[in-house]
């Protein structure tokens, strides 16, 4: 299948080769004029010099982009390039409305998009494990399906378009609660005097533990957060979160919490740090590895 990837950063680096690795013919674009070149010296396949040139012919375009405005502008400046029938695949994190809004417009010319964020951060993009929740057209998700099994563990259609994008939000909602409570539970055993390792070993194994206790807990310990998600993504986040909660008037009181302590994290100094550095805030420290 020939697929253009657009957007080559920490996760989409990763899906474009293992969509290349899966045998699939890409053709790669980055606002980085040397990224895509980095790209094709590592894995098969062409780096267009031009997001026109990058979709042209494909059956499949692929994004993974930061946010609203950055897919708007790709999505129309493709428009005039975009094959008869072509199905996007979008792996930003962005808004609902924006999802819907672009699905409407593919529709209305033949095409389809398809609002499909993933989790599993950048470990389960290098690995192939990611999880796809997304929303659109059935039928066009049955090839959007065979494209994503290259890099998830699992992918689900979870409804129309803009299911993809609430799934994601609410996965948001639960993890950062997670992890300001990890931040939390390993900072009060420091500060009691006790090892967190050796409380965290017995915490695998009993109720508390989860995904977040089994792939972050060290690097926190450690105080090592060069890695993964940044503050300023999860601020990102948190924000279309808080705004969709507004609009369908629901109240989320744990995730506006760790949005403003997130804010103090940014204020630190800790804007490129992954947002697991809710711990040095907890810390009370203003420097992380």
């Amino acid at each position: 299948m020939r697929i253009a990837f657009i957007g080559l950063g920490r996760m989409g680096w990763h899906l474009a080769g293992h969509l290349a690795t899966a045998g699939h013919e890409l053709s790669v674009f980055d606002i980085d004029p040397g990224a895509g070149a980095r790209w094709a010296a590592e894995f098969t396949g062409t780096a267009a010099s031009s997001i026109e040139e990058a979709v042209r012919d494909c059956s499949v375009v692929c994004s993974s982009v930061p946010a609203d405005p950055q897919l708007r502008a790709i999505w129309d400046a493709t428009q005039g390039s975009l094959a008869d029938g072509a199905i996007w695949i979008d792996h930003s994190t962005t808004s609902a409305e924006i999802a819907r809004e672009l699905a409407a417009e593919a529709a209305a010319t033949g095409r389809s998009f398809i609002d499909a964020p993933v989790s599993g951060g950048t470990v389960g993009a290098e690995n192939g494990k990611l999880a796809v929740m997304a929303g659109g057209d059935t039928t066009a998700w049955e090839t959007a399906a065979q494209v994503v099994a290259a890099y998830a563990a699992r992918a689900n259609l979870i409804g129309g378009p803009g299911a993809g994008q609430l799934t994601k939000m609410a996965n948001q909602i639960c993890v950062v609660g997670t992890g300001q409570a990890l931040a939390e539970g390993l900072v009060f055993a420091e500060h009691a005097g006790l090892d967190p390792r050796k409380v965290l070993e017995v915490m695998l194994t009993g109720s508390s533990t989860s995904w977040m206790m089994e792939n972050r807990a060290e690097l926190m310990i450690d105080g090592n957060f060069d890695y993964g998600f940044s503050t300023t993504l999860m601020r990102k986040d948190l924000s279309l979160v808080l705004d969709e909660a507004d609009r369908v008037g629901e109240e989320l009181p744990v995730t506006a919490l760790v949005a403003d302590l997130l804010d103090e994290v940014d204020d630190m100094g800790g804007a490129a740090w992954d947002w697991c550095s809710l711990m040095q805030r907890q810390r009370g420290e203003s420097s992380a590895s």
